[in-house]
């Protein structure tokens, strides 16, 4: 068995948004981005996944087993970094840390004090007085302590600085050099999955509309670039998306051989993860 979380089928109604037939694979050895603009289901899909939200119907496995009926024992090797916190203001970092260390029955303690130490914090600090970059390395510093199997993250970068942010990806990338380790990292700043992701789930309204391996998917893409001459009805169905101006246009394609056939003159680069999302996001040709 090569997943570590398996998730079919996956509904949630609320009276403005529901998850619809959520369904995905996180596989072994793998970072895993969960991408999607603000309000397209990712929170709420973690949080169904950990329990934080009652689910209307569907079925979620961890390492085989479902995890309503053992939900205590999978999340013992699930550590969690949420943007939200979920930590009481007033305790210091050690106070609050000995709140949770009980909840695991692998909490490592050398391990934690290890993360403590490389992050410079101070446990005597008390967490209303931490900055936003402090509260993360202190929130992945207690996730990894327990000796996690998979790490869940929603939004971790999000209102850093990007010395934070790369900091935090190289944690990540020494996380994943121990055999059968997994991160399954929700974002909406793209640019943070470029250099560490395996895998891209793309989430919008609800639905997941990609989810493929991450080279895979920028090989098969190209952002292409070129004088309007180019654009005709027969060439406009190659494109996934399609912008034009009186300078020329730039689109999405994933019909490379035909660009190169019918459009010698056009230049083709590698998309970005975010090219990709705002492409399957934004709907079919766009002229401005």
């Amino acid at each position: 068995m090569n997943s570590i979380l398996e998730v079919k089928n996956l509904n949630k109604a609320y009276d403005d948004f529901s998850l619809k037939d959520v369904t995905f694979s996180l596989n072994k050895g793998c970072i895993t981005g969960f991408i999607g603009v603000n309000g397209s289901g990712k929170t709420t899909t973690i949080k169904a996944i950990l329990g934080l939200i009652l689910k209307d119907s569907g079925k979620i496995n961890f390492l085989g087993e479902d995890m309503d009926t053992n939900e205590r024992r999978s999340k013992n090797k699930i550590g969690i970094v949420l943007d939200e916190g979920y930590f009481y203001e007033e305790f210091t970092m050690k106070e609050m840390k000995n709140v949770i260390a009980p909840c695991y029955t692998e909490w490592d303690e050398i391990v934690f004090l290890s993360y403590i130490e490389q992050f410079n914090l101070n446990l005597n600090q008390k967490i209303s007085t931490l900055s936003k970059g402090m509260r993360m390395k202190y929130a992945v510093a207690l996730a990894l302590s327990h000796h996690a199997d998979l790490l869940i993250m929603d939004e971790p970068t999000s209102g850093l600085d990007p010395l934070v942010r790369s900091e935090l990806m190289e944690i990540l990338l020494d996380f994943m050099k121990e055999p059968g380790k997994s991160v399954f990292f929700s974002t909406h700043i793209t640019s943070d999955l470029d250099k560490v992701a395996d895998m891209i789930i793309l989430i919008d309204n609800g639905r997941i509309l990609v989810n493929e391996d991450k080279d895979g998917l920028l090989d098969t893409h190209a952002l292409v670039k070129g004088d309007n001459h180019y654009i005709n009805e027969k060439t406009k169905k190659l494109f996934l998306s399609l912008h034009q101006s009186q300078y020329g246009f730039k689109g999405i394609t994933n019909k490379k051989e035909d660009i190169k056939r019918l459009m010698p003159g056009a230049v083709m680069e590698r998309p970005t993860i975010e090219d990709i999302m705002l492409t399957y996001i934004g709907g079919d040709h766009h002229v401005n």
